[in-house]
């Protein structure tokens, strides 16, 4: 059973916020956890996701029902599964990160000795 486009957002977003959040904490001996609600609350006021919340709650346990997250005490979880896909979306779409990140932390003309330019039509 493969997770649907949509359900694959999700997941990469879910990860990428347990990513980040766990990163400012990493010289304590805590970890992060956040619970539906807030995610779907942070996912709608972030603007990453304009469906409805009842929409979010579905694609959520969809994904538990997949096994792909878990949900334990209120929080919201990858399971082991969950992770290896978060791994594979983001190792899929690096390079594209990559490439703006590269064209954006310099001038562009830096790479090449002449640039043309022409006048829009």
């Amino acid at each position: 059973m493969k997770a649907t486009s949509v359900q694959k957002f999700i997941l990469y977003s879910l990860g990428s916020w347990i990513e980040e959040a766990n990163k400012r904490i990493v010289d304590k001996q805590l970890q992060v956890s956040i619970s539906k609600a807030l995610f779907i609350e942070m996912v709608r006021n972030a603007g990453l996701a304009e469906k409805q919340k009842r929409a979010l709650y579905k694609n959520l346990e969809a994904l538990e029902k997949k096994r792909l997250i878990s949900y334990n005490n209120k929080d919201l979880s990858l399971t082991s599964k969950g992770d290896s896909i978060y791994k594979k979306i983001y190792s899929d779409i690096l390079p594209y990160f990559l490439v703006r990140d590269k064209l954006n932390g310099s001038r562009l003309t830096s790479y090449t000795k002449k640039v043309q330019t022409v006048f829009r039509h």
